[in-house]
């Protein structure tokens, strides 16, 4: 696992420049997760790193959907690796800690607080990842069967391929039946409809959605219905598209957090 370092107020990654530390202490903490196929380094989530940094500390992981792992583990380590971070932040006397990210990334955030729940607001931007649609797909069903037979049949570490599919573009991947069928499942952790009526507990959501993302309208919003009602969660509608919606939602963002923390 690769995570970021956090130094002061910033997070290193790459080569991303660090602020220097300040005297006070922040006393929130963020956790972000890149999209599929995508780094820590995401160019998607930078503007929103850069924004939050001055005032919350920023944990960026590198999680098993990279374009580097493609399914190296299943959701279930990837939901440890983020339980983690935030045990991290906890254990450090961060008292705020929020979890969110872009398009896998969010998908993850709503599956983490439907399986662990440990987080006091969730940020999903751009939600993405849709295995109850891409089954609807022949050759994506007929590899996710498989990787389900397998499973079933206690065969999870033997190697099943696929191509996957994001935002259009498609990428052969091969990795193991049980890995495949943690995040493909239409039923499974990857179905955020189920992720956000299974919520641990009810906590503020920031949630963002362009109007030129394929999921914006009735089945953005249909998701965000299923989450428990809280008075501090916000449905924020940009223009954009589903890769710059968290550039575009970063001032929103930032100002709703700063509400949450005082700071």
């Amino acid at each position: 696992m690769r995570r970021g370092q956090v130094i002061g107020r910033a997070v290193c990654v790459g080569a991303w420049v660090c602020t220097s530390a300040v005297a006070q202490p922040l006393t929130c903490g963020v956790v972000l997760l890149h999209g599929k196929w995508g780094t820590p380094q995401s160019p998607y989530l930078k503007p929103v790193v850069q924004k939050l940094e001055p005032h919350c500390q920023v944990k960026l992981l590198e999680m098993p959907w990279s374009r580097h792992r493609l399914y190296d583990r299943p959701y279930a380590d990837a939901l440890a690796q983020v339980r983690q971070a935030v045990a991290d932040f906890r254990q450090s006397g961060v008292p705020w800690v929020a979890v969110g990210g872009q398009s896998f990334g969010a998908n993850a955030s709503l599956a983490y607080m439907a399986q662990v729940g440990d987080a006091d607001a969730v940020l999903p931007l751009a939600p993405g990842h849709v295995p109850e649609i891409f089954y609807q797909v022949p050759d994506i069903r007929r590899s996710v069967d498989a990787a389900n037979q397998r499973v079933e049949a206690g065969q999870g570490d033997v190697l099943v391929e696929m191509t996957d599919i994001n935002q259009g573009q498609r990428r052969p991947i091969k990795t193991s039946a049980a890995a495949l069928w943690s995040y493909f499942n239409p039923q499974g952790w990857g179905n955020m409809a189920l992720s956000a009526q299974a919520f641990r507990q009810p906590v503020p959501v920031f949630w963002a959605i362009g109007t030129q993302d394929v999921l914006y309208g009735a089945a953005s919003m249909a998701i965000y219905q299923k989450l428990p009602a809280h008075p501090d969660s916000r449905y924020l509608v940009v223009q954009a598209h589903h890769a710059n919606t968290p550039e575009v939602a970063a001032d929103e963002l930032v100002r709703w957090v700063f509400a949450r923390t005082g700071r």
